[in-house]
């Protein structure tokens, strides 16, 4: 059976995830952050996890990344968006699925708030990074955002899973867990099926957001997985 055991940063309100099939005990870790890394690494200790992949959704803005840390540690592979130009990665995600035990988690390429972003499905479960938030999704003014590609990867691609998929964001700033596609497709003050491409293009160009305030120094070390 696949499970999930989703993980809370305070200070970035970033979730990190571990996926495992608990008969083999094989697994992932989605977004690690870099200040976590001890908590990541007794859980999985704890758990008895032999951890095959550690995934990044995107080169993040808003925190260091422990991803090249585990992965070092757990002798696992990276997996990161082909277009992140990473600095000698390990792996990058040129693949249509991972496999860990008897389960697979499938990579979907959804760019717009960054270039970068990927999300992975398994199950019934999807991690969508900032790509598709509770309510809400990831801006689109900094690094290479496009709204018009936001909303093609989540109408053509998050939008097409099944209603009842639960949805795992990569971040949360009021409290929530998770969601479903079908209540996002209903009540995403941004994104909902009442909303047009050109009318969800105007409320991303009028948010007039503070620049991340980690920018300067997150980026630069998530290009090299946080190795710094």
């Amino acid at each position: 059976m696949l499970k999930v055991r989703q993980l809370f940063d305070s200070e970035s309100s970033t979730y990190t995830y571990i996926v495992y099939d608990d008969i083999a005990l094989e697994g992932v870790v989605i977004d690690p952050v870099f200040t976590q890394a001890q908590r990541d690494l007794q859980l999985i200790q704890d758990l008895g996890l032999d951890i095959k992949y550690v995934c990044e959704t995107h080169i993040h803005a808003d925190h260091i990344t422990s991803c090249g840390k585990l992965a070092e540690h757990l002798k696992a592979e990276v997996v990161i968006s082909q277009n992140a130009n990473i600095e000698n990665p390990l792996i990058a995600a040129n693949a249509n699925s991972l496999q860990f035990g008897s389960q697979s988690l499938d990579i979907i390429h959804t760019p717009g708030h960054t270039p970068t972003c990927i999300c992975f499905y398994a199950q019934g479960y999807v991690f969508t990074g900032d790509t598709l938030l509770i309510r809400k999704c990831g801006r689109t003014d900094f690094q290479g955002g496009s709204s018009a590609e936001l909303f093609k990867s989540v109408h053509e691609r998050l939008f097409a899973l099944p209603d009842d998929t639960t949805v795992y964001p990569g971040h949360d700033y009021t409290g929530q867990t998770s969601s479903t596609i079908g209540e996002e497709k209903k009540y995403n003050k941004r994104l909902n099926l009442s909303i047009s491409q050109a009318q969800f293009v105007g409320i991303m160009e009028s948010l007039n957001l503070p620049y991340p305030k980690r920018m300067d120094e997150a980026v630069p070390a998530n290009l090299k997985l946080g190795m710094v």
